[in-house]
């Protein structure tokens, strides 16, 4: 409902001019006029607060009540998924790992806006999506170890391997974007970075490619406030990320990244209009990571205190959406043990199918 509507308004926009002395006609995204600050100003696009209370309810997706329980169930065991990952990190048994307690609306929401003949181009942080995408989670496991069957994909499941290089993904979307669009496919390609892979001189040229040739791809900019320990207000003098979006003449959206249903539904927006040959948007989710940047050495109280940590935890998308789905008497305690165990067994049965996967031989020189 809300990116039709959206879809509907919008006219063959090929950039806007954000001066005060501008005379240029703005393109106006108008969504009984909610839509239009945020088109013009860039304002945080909302849906649900804190509270777990819909504040925009003529934004509110078009989602039933089985798809609602879904993308709660999603959210939960990722979070579980997280935790457990954290200890098979500590006891030895995986690699390299970027929690992503924090960033479950953010990742999940998002991508439950695609189908599966979409791509997904994730940067390391964005193994959630990949799962959800359809890759095993043995396969995960391997990956986060650096052996070789982790990389080994199905040929249906269209997913790139996890970006490690900062915004190389960003150039690489706009390339399989252009390839969607000159075989004409009805998809569309995501990808992943932080606030910290916005800086990037791929990021720039990634987004000006695919803006110029209206390529179906949509750019996710997780602006979690801290590229690893650099505060975001340090690395850009730009008012938002989603403004960013302009200079490659696409619409840029800032959205509450803790709030899935506002996630979900920008998201929707920029898929319906990029398979419309409207080309690409630009997403800037507001949110937050509970963890550290990985598990590699970083220690977030060096740069985050306590105070801001404590803020952006009455934030969580989990709570925010158990309380909205609860009122609605979708969701409970005892449904959520149930994901959280069947969660735990799965990702048991996953560890143990990648202890058992034959260890790679070392190649040395001679």
């Amino acid at each position: 409902m809300f990116a039709h509507s959206i879809l509907k308004n919008i006219s063959n926009q090929k950039g806007r001019d954000y001066t005060m002395a501008s005379k240029t006609k703005k393109t106006v995204v108008d969504v009984k006029e909610q839509f239009k600050a945020v088109a013009d100003q860039f304002e945080l696009v909302q849906i649900l607060n804190e509270k777990g209370e819909v504040v925009n309810p003529d934004l509110m997706p078009d989602l039933t009540d089985e798809q609602l329980v879904e993308l709660m169930t999603r959210m939960v065991w990722t979070r579980v998924l997280d935790q457990r990952s954290i200890s098979l990190n500590r006891q030895g048994r995986l690699g390299f790992y970027a929690p992503t307690a924090g960033q479950e609306a953010s990742q999940l929401a998002s991508h439950y806006a695609l189908t599966k003949a979409d791509y997904v181009l994730p940067g390391y942080r964005d193994v959630p999506q990949m799962i959800w995408h359809g890759l095993p989670l043995t396969k995960a496991f391997l990956f986060s170890r650096g052996h070789f069957v982790g990389n080994q994909f199905a040929d249906d499941l269209n997913v790139l391997s996890p970006q490690i290089i900062i915004g190389a993904q960003i150039v690489q979307a706009a390339g399989v974007a252009l390839g969607l669009k000159k075989r004409k496919k009805d998809a569309v390609v995501i990808t992943y970075t932080g606030d910290g892979g916005s800086s990037q001189g791929d990021f720039y040229e990634g987004m000006n490619f695919a803006g110029a040739y209206k390529a179906p791809a949509i750019f996710v900019v997780q602006n979690n406030m801290f590229a690893i320990s650099t505060p975001r207000e340090k690395q850009s003098a730009a008012a938002t990320l989603a403004q960013k979006a302009v200079a490659a003449g696409i619409p840029g959206v800032q959205v509450d990244g803790m709030d899935p249903l506002a996630v979900y539904a920008v998201t929707k927006f920029a898929r319906d209009r990029a398979v419309a040959g409207d080309g690409p948007t630009l997403i800037e989710t507001m949110t937050y990571r509970y963890g550290p940047h990985t598990l590699s050495g970083d220690d977030p109280t060096r740069y985050r205190t306590k105070e801001l940590d404590g803020e952006w935890e009455l934030k969580d998308p989990i709570v925010r959406f158990r309380t909205f789905l609860e009122a609605k008497g979708l969701w409970n305690e005892e449904k959520e043990n149930a994901v959280i165990e069947q969660a735990k067994e799965e990702i048991k049965t996953s560890i143990k199918e990648a202890d058992a996967t034959p260890k790679q031989k070392s190649i040395r020189s001679s």
